[in-house]
């Protein structure tokens, strides 16, 4: 695209848990690009001492606490995928924060082209903030299966967390790219070259 040479260029990665979009983010990064990893982000600004920590304790206790007094994720998730309101209240305090970093890392960075990994990309509102939006699918069961081997939750647990996000049939029709991620990494791999080669042809 002719305007990469002037100016910067968002693609969005989004899609459900499980379905890897974290991957295809790896396969879309080249030299002259930057990679906002949004749960990387949400990592740093739950740490000790920001706003974001006092306000999450103050919602939700200590109990969420790890001996270091650092949030512990896995306890804050069983609290918040267990009951949708508490899940309401916890992105009410982490997106606004969220949300400025991710523009702020967009503003300041020299490099051209940024591929922006959120889940939450339609949920947070995100979707006028990228140039293009690239949904990563997969079937279910390889979602629930994914899930479970990285994240070590029991198949209850995935389904909570696969039902707190919107569905995948509704973030699809906010893509301007799909990306089917059900089978090899080959051909996961074949589909992020030909959007490569759409958006940044010369």
């Amino acid at each position: 695209m002719a305007k990469l040479k002037k100016a910067k260029f968002v693609l969005g990665l989004t899609g459900g848990i499980g379905c890897g979009k974290s991957t295809v983010a790896r396969l879309f990064k080249s030299g002259d690009c930057l990679v906002i990893d949004a749960d990387l982000l949400a990592h740093q600004i739950l740490s000790p001492g920001t706003a974001v920590y006092r306000k999450t304790v103050k919602a939700f206790g200590a109990n969420i606490l790890q001996a270091d007094k650092s949030v512990d994720r896995f306890k804050l998730a069983q609290v918040v995928f267990a009951a949708p309101q508490a899940l309401v209240k916890l992105n009410r305090i982490i997106h606004p924060e969220l949300i400025r970093r991710i523009k702020q890392l967009i503003f300041s960075t020299q490099k051209r082209i940024i591929i922006l990994d959120a889940a939450l990309i339609v949920e947070a509102g995100l979707v006028d903030l990228v140039d293009k939006l690239v949904v990563v699918k997969a079937q279910k069961e390889q979602q629930i299966r994914r899930g479970r081997q990285k994240l070590g939750l029991t198949r209850k647990q995935m389904m909570q967390r696969i039902k707190s996000q919107i569905s995948q049939n509704k973030k699809l029709r906010f893509a301007d790219f799909i990306i089917d991620n059900s089978g090899r990494l080959s051909e996961t791999k074949k589909q992020v070259s030909k959007i490569r080669r759409q958006l940044w042809k010369s």
